[in-house]
C-alpha cells in the first residue's frame, strides 16, 4: 500500500512542477492561482511521502519519489511545454526509469 502512496506522491510532485511552469507564463490572478496549486500539490506530495516512509526505507522512498517527479516533469516539459526531446535526453530518461525500477526491485519491502 505504501508503494502506491509513494507513486501518487511522485505524481503530485509532477503536478507541483507543472504549476510552477504555468505560473511562470501567467499574469495577474491566474499566476496566483497557479502558485496556490503549487502549494496544495506540494503539501499533498510531501504528506504522502511522509506516510510512505513510515514503512519504506527512507533512501529508497526518497529516490523513487524524486525519480518519478523527474521523469514526469521531463515528460510534461516535452509534451506540454514543448521542450526538446533529443536522443540523449530520452536515453538518460530511460536510464533513470531503469534505476527507479531497480531500486524498487531490490527493496526489502
Amino acid at each position: 500500500m505504501n508503494w502506491i502512496l509513494l507513486v501518487i506522491a511522485g505524481l503530485f510532485e509532477v503536478a507541483f512542477a507543472f504549476c510552477l511552469g504555468k505560473a511562470k507564463s501567467a499574469t495577474g490572478n491566474e499566476m496566483y492561482l497557479w502558485y496556490v496549486g503549487f502549494l496544495v500539490t506540494l503539501g499533498v506530495s510531501m504528506g504522502l511521502l511522509v506516510k510512505a516512509t513510515q514503512t519504506l526505507p527512507i533512501g529508497t522512498a526518497y529516490a523513487v519519489w524524486t525519480g518519478i517527479g523527474a521523469v514526469g516533469t521531463v515528460l510534461v516539459g516535452i509534451f506540454v511545454f514543448k521542450e526538446p526531446a533529443t536522443f540523449l535526453r530520452i536515453l538518460f530518461l530511460a536510464t533513470l526509469i531503469g534505476s527507479i525500477i531497480g531500486l524498487k526491485a531490490v527493496s526489502a519491502h
